[in-house]
């Protein structure tokens, strides 16, 4: 069982090598990088290439580890026991299977993404420590134990926006995506818009690394926004010779899929009066 990428997701030989190496070692793959550079998209189309099924578990501020396993609905019993439901009689009927179960008691093996890590609290991850080692848990309102059937590929993402705890990482395969250089994601928007104009992408990711590369810049656009953004720059027929050097005395065009917050805005309308004045 072997990752080799697909026809619609471009993933470089070091990419391959770690998800394949994340396999045989029946580890974790920790997958770190910029959002926006296939992280995600990265677990569903391991699902995709190997014909697995694909379980995604997406993390929250608010998320609790427990809520991966299972949740028990204590209030419902309370409230069908108070108006005689029948239901009350078993305990099964109030308790809600989480996402690693739902891998746990597959009959074929799956690719479980725990999608954004980093985003819940800092003890979230070490909570989980046990049941991604042992591919066990126990159910306490039941007294029974959930064992996997067949051990899933399991692949967590992270933005880095907090550090993980060291007993966490040594329990998994790390990688970490590198932003494109302009090769790759020429391939990248190949893939997303069959048959492109390469003159327009030629003008449009030098202009984007341009964008990337300026001094000041709160938030660099991602490779997701650059497809966004030469998707719209082919809908309304910009002319290539209309994006050669415009971000240098302009604002770029179509700068909304680009430019995501205001203090970036400011930035290249200054850096646009500056070229006009010296320019004038």
């Amino acid at each position: 069982m072997r990752f080799e990428g697909t026809t619609s997701y471009v993933a470089d030989d070091d990419l391959m090598i770690a998800v394949n190496a994340a396999i045989a070692l029946e580890r974790p793959l920790l997958v770190k990088g910029e959002p926006g550079t296939g992280k995600t998209e990265l677990a569903k189309q391991i699902a995709e290439s190997l014909g697995l099924r694909f379980i995604e578990w997406n993390v929250k501020s608010t998320t609790k580890a427990q809520q991966g396993l299972y949740e028990y609905d204590a209030v419902s019993r309370l409230r069908d026991s108070q108006l005689g439901d029948e239901r009350v009689n078993d305990v099964r009927n109030y308790i809600r299977k989480g996402k690693l179960w739902e891998a746990f008691e597959a009959d074929t093996k799956t690719v479980l993404l725990i999608d954004e890590i980093d985003k819940a609290d800092i003890e979230f991850p070490n909570d989980l420590l046990q049941e991604l080692d042992t591919m066990a848990f126990h159910v306490y309102e039941t007294n029974e134990t959930v064992t996997a059937k067949t051990r899933p590929i399991v692949i967590i993402t992270s933005n880095n926006e907090k550090e993980l705890p060291d007993a966490f990482l040594r329990r998994c395969f790390f990688h970490y995506i590198r932003f494109p250089d302009p090769e790759v994601l020429s391939q990248i928007v190949e893939v997303h818009y069959p048959g492109i104009k390469q003159r327009l992408v030629k003008e449009a990711l030098t202009q984007f690394y341009e964008i990337r590369e300026t001094p000041g810049l709160k938030k660099k656009p991602s490779t997701s926004e650059a497809l966004d953004w030469i998707r719209l720059l082919v809908s309304e027929d910009i002319d290539p010779a209309d994006l050669r050097g415009s971000s240098k005395d302009a604002l770029p065009k179509l700068h909304g899929a680009l430019l995501k917050n205001e203090q970036d805005v400011h930035l290249f309308e200054r850096l646009a009066f500056l070229a006009r004045k010296r320019g004038g």
